[in-house]
């Protein structure tokens, strides 16, 4: 899989990690353990390749000590990152990578963590204004090295909501769209991914408020994300995430089950 292009300072961040744990005699994976994180995950923050949750100092702290955590939030405070990723998305971006719960509803696109390749080609070349090469290549690069989330974190639990008329919308054509059902199967084929279709019609359905995504964090507190043109928003007010994760299981008892989804992914594959 192809990793982002990464910023000076996001390397530099991933050299004062790696100092102050090599500081101390830990391996990544003892650093790992302790901090509460995948040795892969810390692996790549090491080499300049994730973008650092908000608490690894505050993690960190009782590992490395309190002058290790001053100077990782003093870099942490620098940094920038040039990949893919628009500015807007990168502390939801954070708070995927450490999520024990992820759930996603969407009416609008396939969620980026399922989305193949063609058909990340097929909605970058629909933006406008268009994108320069180097940009296009960039976003596809990004988008694909976020979806390592599903194999790296085998104990998260990831549950994706889509509508059956993203999948008859045909975006891209239909070598597109064969890619994109292969992708879902495969990736619902796994332990912690869950797909669930919600069918064209259904009358019954909460979803009228547009997509949204939760993710539970490793203190258990439940974060909701909305995404707008170009725009974004955490939702932390525990009421309104409460509100959401309601809504969220109704529409779960709406769609088609994991099985009876994967089921019709295969009527569709074969039926093309």
């Amino acid at each position: 899989m192809t990793e982002p292009e990464v910023s000076d300072s996001l390397k530099t961040f991933g050299v004062v990690l790696k100092a102050l744990r090599d500081e101390t005699g830990l391996t990544q994976e003892e650093f790992a353990h302790r901090v509460g994180y995948s040795p892969g995950y810390v692996a790549k923050i090491e080499q300049g390749k994730r973008f650092p949750p908000r608490d690894l100092a505050e993690r960190a702290e009782p590992v490395l000590g309190p002058l290790a955590a001053k100077l990782l939030r003093a870099a942490a405070r620098s940094l920038t990152r040039k990949v893919g990723l628009a500015s807007w998305f990168h502390e939801w971006a954070a708070i995927e990578e450490e999520a024990v719960s992820l759930y996603a509803y969407e009416c609008r696109v396939i969620p980026g963590l399922l989305q193949p390749e063609p058909y990340i080609r097929a909605i970058f070349e629909r933006r406008l204004p268009p994108l320069s090469e180097e940009q296009f290549e960039s976003q596809v690069a990004a988008r694909l090295a976020r979806q390592s989330l599903l194999e790296e974190r085998p104990n998260s639990s990831f549950t994706f909501m889509i509508e059956q008329a993203l999948l008859e919308r045909r975006l891209g054509g239909d070598a597109t769209t064969d890619a994109l059902i292969d992708n879902l199967l495969t990736q619902g084929a796994r332990r912690n991914v869950e797909v669930q279709i919600m069918p064209l019609r259904q009358e019954d359905h909460f979803g009228a408020g547009g997509p949204m995504y939760l993710a539970e964090t490793p203190s258990n507190q439940w974060i909701g994300y909305f995404e707008g043109h170009d725009s974004s928003l955490l939702q932390t007010d525990r009421k309104a995430v409460s509100s959401m994760l309601r809504r969220y299981d109704k529409m779960r008892a709406q769609a088609l089950s994991p099985r009876d989804s994967a089921s019709l992914l295969e009527q569709m594959r074969g039926a093309q």
